[in-house]
């Protein structure tokens, strides 16, 4: 079985990852800052951008290989997929700006929210129906 919608979507979250790691290394290299945020508002806001990325995205991706390697379809591992993508992309927007404009990261929570939610949901319905049909 080749999988197909899953490592796009990794790839694609990957590089926004990346993205997001380069802004806090920017900040700590320009204001000579080796570890913490120094006080400094816009390393932090950019430090909670990429950490809280790191903490939800790998779960999402790992609910998105599960339900790809069990035969979900492909329209619903695209959703899964743009969903994850645009709500981690429009989150690390919202929480890295000064002001934060707030609907971003609410819209990015939401978005991220309903896929673990709907993800899970998935998985744990396919793994019923395989434990009660044996």
């Amino acid at each position: 079985m080749a999988l197909y919608i899953t490592p796009l979507f990794a790839g694609l979250l990957t590089l926004l990852y990346i993205f997001l790691s380069v802004r806090v290394i920017g900040v700590r290299k320009s204001e000579r800052i080796g570890l913490g945020d120094g006080g400094h508002g816009g390393l932090q806001r950019r430090m909670r951008a990429h950490g809280n990325f790191a903490e939800y995205t790998p779960l999402g991706l790992i609910l998105m290989l599960l339900l790809e390697l069990t035969g979900a379809t492909p329209w619903l591992l695209w959703a899964l997929g743009v969903g994850l993508f645009t709500g981690r992309a429009l989150h690390a927007y919202s929480v890295s700006q000064e002001p934060e404009p707030l609907r971003f990261r609410i819209a990015g929570m939401a978005l991220t929210f309903t896929v673990l939610v709907v993800a899970a949901l998935m998985l744990l319905t396919r793994s019923a129906n395989g434990l009660l049909t044996g």
